[in-house]
């Protein structure tokens, strides 16, 4: 089972992805595309380009997790906008309100607590 907590860190590709794929390739594009290491623990979220299907691609130390979700109604209303980048970065309360077809930008949640330097 995958457990996204806050201290991950996960990536949102902002270019639709072939779906006929799979874990080589969509690696393959973490490494060219994201310019990120598939192996690093990182969350990798792609899209398909009609927006119905999400697809996350997950290392977790023995082997590769790669899920899928398709909606049964409707697309996925939120992307982010393409951008220099090739990704964007999403917290993990983000992601669920992604995964469940909402809009992340609009959650209210608190910011995530950082530890602040001591001043000396």
């Amino acid at each position: 089972m995958i457990q996204v907590t806050p201290q991950m860190r996960i990536l949102v590709a902002v270019q639709p992805v072939d779906f006929r794929k799979g874990i080589d390739g969509i690696a393959r594009l973490c490494r060219t595309r994201i310019e990120s290491d598939p192996f690093s623990g990182t969350v990798f979220v792609f899209r398909n380009r009609s927006s119905t299907a999400l697809r996350i691609l997950v290392y977790d130390g023995q082997g590769f997790w790669l899920c899928h979700k398709r909606m049964s109604v409707g697309k996925f209303r939120w992307w982010p906008a393409c951008t220099e980048k090739e990704a964007t970065s999403l917290e993990a309360h983000e992601l669920q309100v992604l995964l469940c077809g909402g809009d992340p930008t609009a959650t209210k949640a608190s910011p995530p607590w950082r530890r602040l330097g001591m001043a000396g």
